[in-house]
């Protein structure tokens, strides 16, 4: 059970990821002075988004672990 209960956690990391991505971009991106600081609040927020697919991929294997455990 306990690699079901990591993949929902990995699932909501996944999709808190995209959830702050959008906050950043939106947040930091447009509260810049300057080009250089509306810039990096834009590349941070991509940086942030990029995670999910990593914890979507590892949600996916502890899951499929988990399924093969309750056999």
């Amino acid at each position: 059970m306990q690699n079901r209960n990591l993949a929902n956690l990995l699932t909501l990391a996944g999709l808190a990821s995209i959830l702050g991505s959008i906050v950043i971009w939106f947040t930091q991106g447009g509260q810049g002075t300057n080009h250089e600081e509306r810039s990096h609040g834009e590349r941070f927020g991509i940086f942030v988004g990029l995670w999910a697919p990593t914890f979507f991929i590892l949600a996916n294997r502890y899951h499929a672990a988990a399924l093969e455990e309750g056999r």
